[in-house]
């Protein structure tokens, strides 16, 4: 991502392990767990979120959206391959359900931003929803729906169909407990803190909740 005032070649000169592959299908994982792909910006910070929602299992930051098999990170912020940086939550739906995920999506985006998030500009940090069935594709219109009624102007967040997931390299993964000052430095040099607070009042960087 674009890092300001970080430069966007702090993580372009970091070392990276690919994970190339991909993963495809619906959103039932197995038995216990299903899956939700969300794109918000620096999916750095969509993991963070994530992570501390109950009855989420796992958090992945990756690229999903796009026309290329395997992308790399320096290939999708390139803007040439139509991903968007996104985070895939694996959870369980015992525990939480995809209303609640959605919840906490809305809240820690800017929903006017078109093509950027904050400090991160272009089409890789657009805010999209990835609906892997019919039944998220609902609930995700519906609340996007609901998101305009409240603000009573246009979205920019896309509702774009699942069609496969490709983990980012490693040193993405995990990436805020990983190396927690350069994480800090650049969230707060993004002002994403302060455009969530503006956009969403007291219920900024949500982590729990209900849709609406």
């Amino acid at each position: 991502m674009s890092l300001l005032p970080y430069p966007a070649l702090f993580r372009l000169g970091l070392l990276a392990l690919p994970t190339a592959f991909a993963i495809t299908g619906t959103a039932q994982a197995d038995e216990e767990t299903a899956s939700a792909v969300f794109a918000g910006g620096c999916f750095w910070c969509m993991e963070e979120a994530y992570d501390k929602v109950e009855g989420v299992k796992a958090a992945t930051s990756g690229y999903s959206g796009g026309n290329t098999d395997d992308p790399t990170y320096e290939q999708v912020t390139g803007g040439d391959t139509g991903h968007a940086e996104v985070v895939k939550v694996d959870y369980d739906p015992d525990q939480v359900d995809y209303e609640t995920l959605l919840h906490v999506f809305w809240r820690n985006i800017d929903p006017f931003a078109v093509d950027r998030q904050f400090c991160d500009k272009g089409s890789s940090y657009r805010s999209a929803i990835f609906p892997m069935n019919e039944d998220q594709r609902a609930l995700a219109e519906s609340s996007k729906e609901a998101v305009a009624e409240r603000f009573d102007q246009p979205i920019a967040t896309e509702i774009n169909d699942f069609e496969a997931f490709y983990p980012a390299e490693e040193y993405h993964q995990n990436y805020y407990n990983e190396n927690p000052v350069r994480y800090r430095f650049y969230k707060s040099g993004c002002g994403r803190v302060e455009r969530l607070e503006e956009v969403w009042g007291d219920e900024a960087s949500a982590t729990a909740g209900s849709s609406g």
